[in-house]
């Protein structure tokens, strides 16, 4: 059976995005973190911070930067997992939520921006 194209795009701005963050001198922890119905892209250390970034990648920006796709819904899953994480492996950990988005056009490098803390959330 075929993958989709978005799920393949998907899948290549993640790897790019660990690559990245391992080059920056992030350890990453997990891929693919799963809570229930809450994923998180790539759970990483960065000294002594734990990060939980969301990955959004396009081949192109005709239609919008990818950053622009992590709605606060989104924001909140990402919070539930994060706490699950926390209170499951990490407790007390210093938690910091980034978003990379990865553009990859047709036959050009793949173009990267690292939004570190991209959003912060307080009860509401």
């Amino acid at each position: 059976m075929p993958v989709a194209k978005h799920l393949h795009t998907g899948k290549a701005g993640e790897s790019i995005a660990q690559q990245f963050l391992q080059q920056k001198g992030y350890i990453i922890l997990h891929t693919n973190w799963r809570h229930g119905k809450c994923e998180v892209d790539i759970i990483a250390l960065l000294q002594n911070l734990l990060v939980f970034v969301e990955v959004k990648t396009r081949s192109t920006n005709y239609f919008g930067y990818p950053e622009e796709a992590v709605s606060r819904r989104k924001q909140l899953l990402l919070a539930k997992a994060a706490n699950a994480y926390t209170e499951l492996l990490h407790p007390n950990a210093l938690v910091r939520f980034d978003v990379i988005s990865v553009t990859l056009p047709a036959g050009q490098e793949p173009e990267i921006y690292h939004i570190e803390d991209a959003f912060a959330l307080y009860d509401e």
